[in-house]
């Protein structure tokens, strides 16, 4: 079981930026990959970004890409979200996730608490 402990939320107006963390400990080096998603108000949870841990390779939503972008450092067993060009429809509770459920890389067994991101305009 990876623990993940998130960190970086918090208010911006639009057009701003913030850097999310995340930190994973125990059995990170079994975690292929490693992922954000995001839940607003009223909503599902939805995709963000994700992040191979081996090669670093990326895949974000339409929704973020060209504004967001995923980072990992293998050393700290931690992987960020550097998000700019914020916009108010990006206010949304930021969860971290690792150990992907199959290959699809779409569902996976390890969430942090979350991290709270309030856009205003």
């Amino acid at each position: 079981q990876v623990q993940l402990v998130e960190s970086g939320g918090g208010s911006v107006q639009a057009g701003g930026s913030l850097r999310l963390s995340c930190a994973a400990s125990g059995q990170t080096f079994s975690s292929p990959a490693m992922a954000w998603f995001r839940q607003a108000p009223g909503k599902e949870r939805e995709f963000v970004a994700v992040i191979s841990w081996s090669d670093g390779s990326t895949y974000y939503s339409d929704s973020v890409k060209g504004r967001f972008t995923i980072s990992r450092d293998n050393a700290k067993n931690t992987v960020y979200l550097q998000m700019n060009s914020l916009k108010p429809e990006d206010t949304a509770v930021y969860y971290c996730a690792a150990d992907p459920v199959d290959i699809t890389w779409a569902d996976f067994r390890s969430w942090g608490q979350g991290t709270r991101v309030t856009v205003s305009s």
